[in-house]
């Protein structure tokens, strides 16, 4: 077989016998192909896209103008008791840079290999948003939803991949988000290589910050004193000596998994105007994730310590800053958890509860107290977001649908809360 670029009625493909593709694969795949990737996402794209597919199954969509060129599109899918808690389903639509010279093909052809593996940016993160297709099939089945008493919003979002400022961050704060009286909250998860499917109940916080070493200018024939290149290797001793116990930390204990350490990455160093002058000022910038079980006031004391160890006027800030310590109840006691965790029970499901490692719009939805779990049903899959040849099976995309088939109903007949008779 050789790689299919083009769909069921495309010209590459399957050379031998006529092919046949599901139909939420041939959506999946065009939904691949919108290049909504930073810097410049095409977001109009994505949102005509997501109007069409709404257009198609007769459900309304609202647009909500969060910032300027920053559209969320809200569809109503089901819910016959408005004043109960609602189900929101969120998704983002912006995908991450590529190098192309890394992939074996194009990362915005959504080649389907002979495996069927299909190949593209935003396959794992996170365009295979199970639920939009779960509602479509749904929808052309003409399955009957009365029973469902719920709300069900289905939230296409942007930003996400800049840290959400102009995406969920600003949206949370608006009446248009209060108004879905929301109960519980689905977002993404990860891939998982195993048979089991992770599922996430909180999230590391994301610590992005430069610290600035001022420092004795100079020509560079001469041994200056207090330069800013000194305090600056002082400082990245600290981050990465830090680094190195967390990483023993992860590595020696089987209880730990990579949501339980703080990780932290040198990710840009700037100074410099010649090779013949020492600089007076030079940056180095870190990528932190620290647990939500850390004392995060003790950890920002710890960086000024740092900081004061490596010379004079050494100072710091962020650029994002979340501190947030808000858990997702994963009890059976509570109606939201029970609904999901009975569901992957009858389905024969093996669940891991763990602490998401990186960031998601799920952190701005518990910051205002409610409930939100991370899952994307990808088992059997390497861990591919943000890589060279990201890639998602079609089989177990299907799957993932046939999962929120189950997922969905359970979650949307959830009895009415204490308070809502």
């Amino acid at each position: 077989m050789l790689p299919d670029k083009d769909g069921p009625s495309g010209g590459g493909g399957v050379q031998d016998g006529p092919r046949t593709e599901d139909p939420s694969v041939t959506l999946f795949r065009e939904y691949l192909r919108l290049k909504t990737v930073h810097p410049e996402p095409d977001y109009d794209a994505a949102l005509r896209f997501l109007e069409r597919m709404a257009e198609e199954l007769g459900l309304p969509i609202k647009k909500v103008e969060v910032c300027p060129g920053r559209v969320i599109a809200i569809i109503t899918w089901v819910g016959s008791r408005p004043e109960l808690k609602s189900v929101v389903l969120n998704s983002h639509t912006d995908v991450v840079p590529v190098y192309e010279e890394h992939w074996k093909y194009d990362p915005f052809a959504a080649v389907k290999d002979a495996d069927g593996n299909i190949y593209g940016r935003g396959s794992q993160d996170m365009k295979c948003i199970h639920w939009c297709f779960c509602i479509r099939y749904d929808k052309c089945c003409n399955k009957s939803h009365f029973a469902y008493k719920c709300m069900v919003f289905l939230m296409l979002l942007t930003d996400e991949e800049v840290g959400g400022h102009k995406g969920m961050e600003t949206f949370v704060k608006l009446p248009e988000f209060h108004k879905l009286n929301i109960g519980f909250a689905l977002d993404e998860g990860l891939a998982n290589p195993t048979n089991a499917y992770t599922v996430f109940y909180g999230e590391r916080n994301p610590w992005w910050i430069t610290v600035h070493c001022p420092g004795s200018p100079g020509h560079g024939s001469r041994f200056v004193e207090n330069t800013a290149a000194e305090k600056l290797r002082r400082v990245i001793n600290s981050f990465l000596e830090f680094r190195e116990k967390e990483k023993h930390r992860l590595n020696t204990s089987e209880c730990f998994t990579l949501g339980d350490v703080t990780t932290v990455n040198m990710t840009m160093v700037k100074g410099g105007v010649a090779y013949n002058v020492v600089p007076a000022e030079m940056d180095v910038s870190f990528d932190l994730r620290i647990p939500p079980t850390d004392n995060l006031q003790e950890f920002e004391e710890k960086i000024k310590a740092w900081c004061k160890e490596a010379g004079e006027d050494v100072t710091y800030d962020f650029a994002q800053k979340h501190m947030d310590q808000n858990f997702t109840c994963t009890e059976e006691s509570d109606p939201w958890w029970h609904a999901f965790s009975s569901t992957c029970k009858a389905i024969n499901m093996t669940v891991k509860k763990e602490i998401f490692p990186a960031a998601t719009d799920s952190r701005f939805i518990r910051e205002e107290g409610l409930p939100a779990i991370g899952f994307s049903p990808m088992n059997l899959t390497p861990i591919l977001l943000h890589d060279h040849n990201e890639y998602l099976n079609e089989q177990v995309f299907l799957r993932g649908i046939q999962v929120y088939e189950r997922l969905l109903p359970a979650l949307a007949s959830v009895p009415p809360l204490s308070g809502e008779e």
